[in-house]
């Protein structure tokens, strides 16, 4: 019984904790955004090449747009606690993909690929869908780790029956239809690794024999992991696919550095990188002459043969200057027949400049910065390992590629991610993004009514 004049005690229920936002209506703001700035870099080419508008323009914004609600409209429902950002910038790296694709069919008649990329990238958007639909747990993915190794095995296999093109056999192609399995192979090998080294992380980093700094672990537990690395860069190897090797390489070193948290794997994994491209670079003609052409860039014109695809990338690098000639007024097409592919990014920088390119450099950093961040705020290490080996494809392919085109690195025949012409790179590519919303989902979805990291 409480004395007369006093207060009764206050109530000790605590406050309910707020909910997380879902910042879906941000989501829906920046794809507007990123529609229309294709829609608008459609429309200044065909202003550029022709004075008019093109005629598909409204096509073009209401297939890009009606794709991308879809894509929007299936995160909302499926995912609604994801990062915000990743699709937006699919959908804007997309975007100016086919509008380079489409400059550069302007001037090869002849080859038009813009209507095929259009396809394709339906495909992968479609893909996105399936998978932010289907996979409700990032988690599922690894009880299939050995299937999906093996499949990546038997996708890294069937191009070697196949004949080589441009002197690389990474295709398969039949009755005019043509796909990359390597790139598909990439997400799966991705998913074993992250699997295998998230159930062996502790026997990794603790167990084994040191040798001087570095603490090896044993074979019984290392032995598996390192072979299917071995027979799947060593089929690329016979294949000629350097990039993708290069990829696959790095993946397992990024992979099993952020699993041990022993730095010393990354300088066991530069030493055998340098050794390794040594020794493909002496003993393979093919990567032998484009190690030739990347030493001496502009040796086919002090030969009095004009010149070559990488001279004709820097030229026109340095016709773009700061803010580039415009969509549309560039002359990349001198580069050849790779221009659309292995050498888009010179279109882009010739014609948006040294500007644009640092925009789309710094869309690319910023979604595999949020891949990155997704695993940060994970709690479990399969969801960890995953979105950092799938954000670190999409950074080692940017740098391989563009590192290629610049000249910085020999060449290595890969796309760039959503840019170039390439249906089989531009529907994984999709689906990196859609592995990357589902996990950012568990992410934020795991702290909903507690404080938010």
């Amino acid at each position: 019984m409480t004395q007369a004049g006093t207060a009764p005690p206050a109530s000790r229920t605590a406050a309910p904790r707020p909910r997380l936002p879902r910042r879906r209506g941000i989501e829906l703001a920046l794809i507007v955004l990123a529609v229309l700035l294709s829609v608008y870099g459609y429309c200044a080419v065909g202003l550029a090449r022709t004075g008019s508008l093109p005629p598909g323009a409204a096509g073009y914004g209401a297939g890009l747009g009606a794709l991308a609600l879809l894509a929007h409209l299936a995160v909302r429902l499926r995912a609604p606690y994801a990062d915000p950002l990743p699709l937006p910038i699919a959908v804007l790296l997309n975007g100016l993909g086919l509008v380079l694709i489409y400059r550069l069919d302007l001037q090869t008649p002849a080859d038009r690929a813009a209507p095929a990329q259009l396809v394709w990238s339906t495909l992968g958007v479609g893909l996105f869908i399936v998978v932010v639909l289907v996979l409700r747990d990032h988690r599922v993915l690894q009880r299939y780790a050995y299937v999906c190794v093996a499949a990546a095995l038997v996708l890294l296999l069937l191009p070697i029956l196949f004949p080589a093109v441009n002197g690389a056999r990474i295709w398969i192609r039949i009755a005019g239809f043509s796909i990359q399995p390597g790139e598909f192979a990439k997400v799966l090998l991705a998913v074993f690794f992250a699997a295998y080294l998230a159930a062996n992380r502790s026997a990794l980093a603790y167990t084994g024999r040191r040798i001087w700094r570095l603490q090896f672990p044993t074979g019984r537990v290392l032995g598996p992991i390192v072979t299917i690395w071995l027979l799947s860069v060593g089929v690329l190897v016979l294949e000629r696919d350097l990039g993708t090797s290069l990829l696959f390489f790095g993946l397992f070193v990024v992979l099993l550095y952020v699993a041990t948290g022993r730095t010393g794997w990354i300088a066991v994994g530069l030493v055998l990188a340098v050794l390794g491209a040594w020794a493909v670079g002496h003993l393979e003609p093919h990567v032998h002459g484009r190690i030739e052409d990347w030493l001496h860039p502009f040796g086919t014109i002090d030969a009095g043969q004009g010149p070559n695809q990488l001279a004709q990338s820097l030229f026109a690098f340095a016709a773009g200057g700061m803010t580039g000639t415009g969509l549309g007024l560039g002359h990349s097409t001198l580069i050849g027949f790779a221009t659309k592919s292995d050498f888009i990014l010179a279109t882009a920088g010739e014609e948006l400049g040294l500007a644009g390119l640092a925009a789309i450099f710094l869309l690319y950093a910023l979604l595999v910065e949020r891949g990155f961040r997704a695993a940060l705020a994970l709690r479990e290490p399969f969801g960890r390992l995953l979105a950092v080996g799938l954000a670190s494809i999409l950074a080692l392919q940017v740098f391989v590629i563009a590192g290629g085109v610049t000249g910085l690195i020999p060449l290595t025949g890969m796309a760039m991610p959503f840019l170039a012409q390439g249906g089989s790179s531009v529907v994984t590519n999709w689906a990196i993004v859609a592995l990357l919303i589902r996990v950012s989902d568990s992410a934020r979805s795991q702290y909903d009514g507690e404080e938010a990291p």
